[in-house]
């Protein structure tokens, strides 16, 4: 695994602020009209980024790498690194909602693909485990690699359920009754 540098990173990300997402106007730092457009840009780059860092845990905790191995590339204690990142308690919405899990990369998307069958799609997922919603009609679930945008799905009638990355959880409605 190579290190990442800074710089790369942060010039990367620089330039995905000022440019903006597909079909976004791109942003003039000389121009002092655009200055509290980048801050609100990189307001949302920052939870961007505090969102793939929990995420990117919570992939290397699904794989099997221990604490104190994230903690040791995070810079902190295998303690602090479980207490910042480990997953608390979440509570029960009711029938309509329900947990997924344990599932593994290995056996999440048959267990998907039959939920769906019965009606429920992935809303929300956690480490080894999908949060569900009950509805009227049958879904298809789909895992792609995170490796272009999410919007670039929508024309074929896919939804974002999820960006668990390094994966992207797709959902399409069917349109017909769930089964029994």
């Amino acid at each position: 695994m190579s290190a990442p540098t800074s710089a790369g990173i942060a010039d990367a990300l620089g330039r995905a602020v000022l440019d903006g997402a597909p079909g976004e106007i791109a942003l003039d730092p000389e121009r002092a009209e655009d200055h509290l457009a980048i801050v609100a840009r990189a307001v949302v780059a920052e939870q961007a980024g505090r969102d793939l860092l929990r995420q990117s845990v919570a992939a290397a905790r699904a794989s099997g790498h221990s604490w104190a191995a994230v903690g040791g590339v995070l810079g902190l204690s295998r303690q602090a690194a479980q207490q910042r990142f480990g997953t608390g308690g979440e509570g029960d919405d009711g029938p309509e909602h329900r947990w997924l899990g344990p599932v593994t990369a290995m056996d999440e998307m048959p267990e998907l693909q039959l939920a769906g069958r019965r009606g429920w799609r992935t809303v929300g997922a956690g480490m080894l485990k999908h949060r569900m919603l009950r509805t009227d009609t049958q879904w298809e679930h789909r895992r792609v690699v995170w490796s272009r945008g999410a919007s670039s799905y929508e024309t074929d009638g896919w939804i974002v359920a999820v960006r668990a990355f390094p994966w992207l959880y797709l959902v399409r409605d069917l349109g017909i009754p769930p089964e029994d």
